[in-house]
């Protein structure tokens, strides 16, 4: 799974990494992004990539209120195109979830170690992602929301934890978000197919594990 990551780039740098056409958002350097806070996403509007920000934990059009989303912060890769919450928006509000890297906790319980995990070369990077826009009353104020896709994890982080985010290769993105492309059986295989899986991981500070923190000092490996 995936319950924690970080993302610190400023505009200018996502913009050399990712196809962004438009900017509706603050970007701001978070340390400790945790479920239900809002996110950076990219997501095709009418043919443009627009850069803006999600709550994390999808919300259905059906939904009764937005706290369903706190149990839907991710969606198995495996299901994701039959389970009833989250087919519709695969096959056709896909999204790029900007994350410089992620955590996972190792070890026994009581005795847990945040592990920070990342690229190799430390170049930021997209969860394949599902977005959907909620209303409750007021169609003019709606409640956009989004999940991460995940996989079972790759060798390079198996002893941490057996699942992870589906982390997209570059040379797919602009196919991922483009909404023409509705065949699931090809989306299933980007999921698969199209993931990059060698990451490299550390222990970070353990002030990680409240998601009050927040500081770049979680970035750094301790002993």
């Amino acid at each position: 799974m995936c319950g924690r990551f970080v993302g610190y780039r400023k505009l200018d740098e996502l913009q050399e990494f990712f196809p962004i056409d438009r900017a509706n958002c603050e970007v701001t350097a978070n340390f400790n992004v945790a479920p239900s806070q809002e996110i950076l996403a990219i997501f095709n509007n009418q043919g443009e990539n627009w850069l803006d920000k999600f709550h994390w934990g999808l919300v259905p059009f059906w939904a009764k209120d937005p706290s369903i989303g706190n149990r839907m912060i991710n969606a198995r890769a495996e299901t994701v195109a039959e389970k009833p919450s989250f087919k519709n928006a695969f096959k056709m509000r896909r999204c790029l979830i900007i994350a410089d890297g992620f955590y996972e906790w190792k070890g026994p319980k009581g005795q847990k170690q945040p592990m920070l995990i990342t690229l190799p070369d430390k170049k930021p990077f997209a969860f394949a992602g599902l977005w959907e826009t909620w209303h409750k009353n007021d169609p003019e104020v709606p409640y956009r929301s989004c999940t991460i896709i995940t996989a079972e994890a790759s060798e390079s982080i198996r002893e941490i934890h057996h699942r992870m985010p589906v982390i997209l290769k570059p040379e797919v993105y602009t196919h991922w978000l483009n909404t023409k492309n509705q065949d699931t059986t090809e989306l299933k295989k980007i999921l698969e197919e199209k993931r990059l899986t060698q990451l490299i991981s550390y222990p970070v500070s353990k002030e990680v594990n409240s998601t009050r923190n927040n500081d770049s000092s979680f970035l750094d490996p301790i002993d």
